[in-house]
């Protein structure tokens, strides 16, 4: 194996350099040497991928689909994602000028924050918020204004948003995402009304992160694009809705000369989506409205059991609308170090989860739970914990 030279061992983004690794993946990489550990870390869909979908896949490869194709992606996905955008939301997006396929919605914000995104600019982000926003935004040379949105039942209200514009009256993005990870808390149309009138009012845009749309309980989901179109750079995909993680299908839809910019980050990336992806996510798109609603009937199911194993264990957890994460206070006797407790639970217990300091201000205290796991798994996950809380160590 080669050793590095000595005196290029300091060549790196110097950049880069000072971001840590993701505290979600460091975490889970930690608790992973633990034998017999359960994990509920990762936000990794138990459930398959539609047969239809697979077939499409499986056809995709039997038909050599295996050239480059344009950029922005296949004409026929960019209209299978119009259409689906205006049944679904009805709101129209121009395959053409509009919409891009991405290789996930991980490189759906990537090329967003990289294209959209000048050094000093400031960027506004509820949290506890999805861990990925952080580096990307240091990697862009964006100074980050954290709204903690612990004390208001982890969503932004229409007060705090305006409080914070006074103070940043030049933020150039507001990065929304809902249902949320972790919190699972959706936002109402009433609500979006509300801070879409207190973002008029500023030369703000919107980045909508949307990945959890389609996994929704007790409302439906209401886009913010809706209200916002002409401010709103929407990402999507299919990871979650059709249990896709692995096909890295997404997608990013805003105004035309904001696209246009993201095009050309996008195309440095990765050149183009591929093929079997596109084959995948088309027939997804075009004819599986009806597989997430399995999916959430199996996580709805799994939410109110879980919810409720841990409120009879003294847990504080909120009642999550959607995605397949329960955020929860942890027992008020262990005080409010979710790290040291998380990693208690996994070498005494062998149970997982991800502490909540991991999504920024205002999770401090809390547990990041997934329930994207089997109810046999589950049940022995609150197995574990309560012989843990009442005192043995396995």
């Amino acid at each position: 194996m080669p050793e590095l030279a000595k005196e290029l061992r300091n060549v790196t983004n110097q950049t880069l350099a000072t971001i840590q690794p993701s505290a979600i993946r460091k975490f889970d990489q930690e608790i992973s040497q633990i034998p017999g550990i359960i994990k509920l870390t990762l936000g990794e869909p138990d459930l398959n991928t539609p047969e239809h979908v697979k077939q499409a896949a499986i056809a995709s490869i039997a038909q050599d689909d295996s050239h480059y194709s344009a950029p922005k992606g296949k004409m026929s996905l960019r209209q299978a994602i119009s259409a689906y955008l205006r049944r679904k939301q009805n709101i129209t997006y121009d395959p053409e000028t509009e919409i891009i396929v991405t290789v996930g919605a991980t490189e759906a914000l990537t090329a967003t924050i990289f294209s959209l995104v000048n050094p000093g600019d400031e960027v506004i982000i509820p949290t506890p918020s999805y861990a990925l926003y952080f580096p990307l935004l240091k990697l862009a040379g964006a100074k980050l204004i954290e709204i903690d949105t612990s004390t208001t039942q982890f969503v932004l209200t229409p007060e705090t948003l305006a409080q914070t514009l006074v103070q940043h009256p030049q933020a150039k993005f507001i990065i929304l995402n809902y249902p949320g990870n972790p919190t699972g808390q959706e936002y109402s149309k009433t609500l979006l009304q509300q801070l879409a009138a207190v973002i008029r009012q500023y030369p703000l845009g919107v980045i909508a992160d949307e990945i959890y749309s389609e996994l929704v309980y007790e409302q439906p989901h209401y886009s913010i694009a809706r209200i916002l179109p002409e401010r709103t750079v929407l990402v999507n995909g299919l990871s979650k809705s059709h249990a896709m993680t692995g096909y890295r299908s997404g997608y990013v839809v805003a105004p035309g000369p904001w696209i246009q910019a993201i095009a050309k980050m996008h195309g440095f990336l990765v050149t183009c989506p591929p093929d079997t992806a596109q084959a995948a996510a088309l027939e997804a798109l075009s004819t599986g409205d009806e597989d997430p609603q399995a999916a959430v009937t199996v996580y709805q199911h799994r939410r109110d059991d879980l919810e409720q194993a841990l409120v009879n264990l003294d847990f504080q957890p909120l009642h999550p609308q959607g995605a397949f994460y329960l955020f929860a206070k942890i027992p008020a006797q262990y005080g409010d170090d979710d790290l040291t407790f998380a990693r208690q639970l996994a070498q005494k217990a062998k149970v997982g989860c991800t502490p909540g300091r991991a999504f920024g201000q205002g999770g401090q205290g809390y547990l990041r739970f997934s329930y994207a796991s089997s109810d046999e798994i589950l049940q022995q996950a609150v197995q574990r914990i309560t012989y843990f809380l009442n005192g043995g160590i396995d």
